[in-house]
């Protein structure tokens, strides 16, 4: 018998609070949510994905108090693109908190976070009580995936099944104290300059 997906995302949710690593779908792809504050199960998300340790990875909450447990400070800038574009696809940085491990941000000192918009995605964070990674679910360099009958990677603790995504450009990445777009997608930059 196939597991409801409250289920699933309570399963997902207590993986993750063992320092497993989860599949589960967002508002673009299916990613791989760990915990970000523990570095081991972030290590272990780098070696599942073979991913450049120096490749920072991002963090989705659901909600503003989230947020606050994983950056230092909210500029007006960033609180105004928040209040235009949150809960969405746009990712922005921001200065780290320095609970999270070096390791989550190739020892950078900001991270990138967005409030995701996908309920199964926000239900997960809900249900593990903080930020978690949201790293695109498949090998480095290789296809984003649309489905878990996609996801080909091994040693994961856990999937929480959305379905066939539809088709969508990945989040925008944006640096909202030099106005920079980093990564250009689902938000376009027409969008954001408006808000200057």
């Amino acid at each position: 018998m196939t597991a409801s997906i409250e289920e699933q995302i309570s399963a997902a949710a207590a993986a993750i609070r063992r320092g497993e690593v989860v599949v589960y779908p967002t508002e673009t792809v299916y990613g791989l949510g760990a915990d970000p504050f523990s570095e081991s199960a972030v290590r272990r998300l780098y070696a599942i994905k073979e991913r450049d340790p120096g490749n920072p990875v991002l963090l989705i909450v659901d909600g503003l108090d989230q947020l606050r447990e994983v950056v230092r400070e909210v500029s007006p800038a960033a609180a105004a693109y928040a209040r235009r574009f949150w809960p969405g696809p746009l990712s922005m940085l921001f200065p780290r908190s320095r609970n999270l491990p070096d390791v989550l941000t190739g020892g950078l000192d900001e991270i990138c976070v967005r409030w995701t918009s996908h309920p199964l995605a926000r239900a997960l964070c809900r249900e593990v009580g903080h930020a978690i990674t949201s790293s695109s679910a498949n090998r480095s360099g290789q296809a984003a995936a649309r489905c878990l009958q996609d996801v080909t990677l091994e040693g994961l603790g856990a999937t929480v099944d959305g379905g066939v995504l539809p088709q969508s450009a990945p989040s925008t990445v944006f640096d909202p104290a030099t106005e920079t777009i980093l990564r250009e997608g689902a938000i376009p930059r027409e969008a954001l300059l408006k808000l200057k």
